[in-house]
């Protein structure tokens, strides 16, 4: 458990960044489980000679090569957008250390993980990428402890620098890698063990109750573990010295352009299977079309067929009203049930009962009539309407249809 003025402490470096509770959370995480790595907040030079005063983790992991236990000098600057951008994460070897290149580690010290590449704001943390680191520099140390001499370089008799086996730093003007950050970008780390020499005979302990940097076996190319039978023992850079030089610059270009068309392969066959995904489907979609074409197709030729029909049947019903002499109203129109037929037929009376009320109103107007002939009439129709239309909604009602 944390003391509450330490996270106190930790919150205000953090009072500048975007998510400061999610950052805060993945600061304690780490420095919970590793009391090694120490906090502070200065500032870090960009690329392009920009600052800008960022969270840093300093310290030394715990990594175990060839069943010994070694601790490796560590920085983790988070970015202000943290968690949602990755942090830079570097290698700071001691004055007795150098750095070995490989596909993880750079000549300035910069560590390159494919969790950093594959950063995930909702699922990556500081705690998995330590634990990542702890298991790649297992593999791959990334460090090593530098020769006690170091044979001088035949053309400008000086030490080589950056050890047998590699080309020169590239200096602070340029270079093929990104710059060192400078001295004061990195946090205070406790006092090591001193001697003169990082050998340990036991690595799980050492003078002052730290623990030591590892020492890790001599490799040829990359340190001056060579036979002693070879002419290194003479001081002197021979063909041999510049031929295992080049074949490790060779291999380290190659790893690195391997592992780019390695990556570009890989998001090339990504969209390839998001563009074969999008083609199955849409060779789905087509396929049901077709069906409901077909299928709306087999529905017309049917419809087809019976408008043809309709269509013969019309004709030989006008050719027969063509060839009768003629057609009686009352036998042309006929219903299909006594309840139809008694409907129409008050329908008809109905509306003759009408047209004679009009004609009397007329007959009236025109003075053909007087006026209690037309009352005396006009009583009479009226009733019988009357009568007809209460005939005609009861019989409505009972054939089902509407009012």
């Amino acid at each position: 458990m944390m003391p509450a003025a330490e996270e106190a402490q930790i919150s205000k470096l953090l009072s500048r960044y975007k998510n400061v509770s999610a950052t805060k959370k993945d600061v304690i995480d780490v420095i919970t489980t590793y009391r090694s790595l120490t906090y502070n907040l200065q500032k870090f030079v960009f690329n392009d000679g920009s600052t800008k005063e960022l969270f840093n983790l300093a310290g030394t992991i715990p990594v175990v090569y060839k069943n010994n236990t070694y601790y490796i000098p560590i920085c983790i600057w988070l970015m202000d957008t943290h968690p949602q951008n990755a942090p830079m994460c570097f290698v700071k070897p001691t004055p007795t250390m150098q750095i070995k290149v490989s596909m993880y580690v750079d000549h300035n010290g910069k560590i390159y993980l494919p969790y950093l590449h594959d950063w995930q704001p909702h699922t990556s943390d500081l705690l998995s990428l330590i634990q990542v680191m702890i298991l790649t520099f297992g593999d791959h140390p990334p460090v090593f402890s530098k020769p006690k001499e170091q044979p001088p370089n035949p053309y400008t008799g000086l030490p080589m620098p950056g050890g047998v086996g590699y080309p020169p730093y590239p200096t602070a003007g340029g270079g093929a890698f990104p710059p060192y950050p400078t001295a004061n970008n990195f946090g205070p780390f406790p006092p090591y063990p001193t001697g003169g020499n990082s050998s340990v005979a036991n690595p799980s302990t050492s003078a002052g109750g730290y623990p030591p940097y590892m020492n890790y076996p001599q490799v040829p190319g990359y340190n001056s573990g060579f036979n002693s039978s070879t002419p290194s023992s003479t001081g002197t850079i021979t063909e041999e010295h510049i031929k295992a030089s080049l074949i490790s610059a060779v291999e380290d270009k190659l790893r690195r352009r391997l592992q780019e068309k390695v990556n570009q392969y890989q998001a090339e066959i990504e969209t390839l299977n998001r563009t074969k995904q999008e083609l199955v489907e849409g060779s789905s979609k087509i396929d049901n079309v077709i069906a409901r074409l077909i299928r709306e197709e087999v529905e017309l030729k049917k419809n087809v067929d019976i408008l043809r029909d309709k269509e013969q049947e019309l004709e030989k019903s006008l050719d027969a009203l063509e060839k009768s002499e003629g057609i009686d109203p009352d036998e042309a129109v006929t219903t299909t049930a006594p309840l139809y037929r008694q409907l129409l037929n008050a329908y008809a009376e109905e509306a003759a009962l009408e047209d004679a009320i009009y004609y009397l109103g007329e007959a009236l107007r025109s003075g053909v009539i007087d006026l209690e002939t037309f009352l005396k009439h006009v009583r009479q129709l009226s009733r019988k309407q009357f009568m007809l239309r209460a005939i005609m909604q009861k019989c409505r009602q009972k054939a089902g249809l509407a009012g």
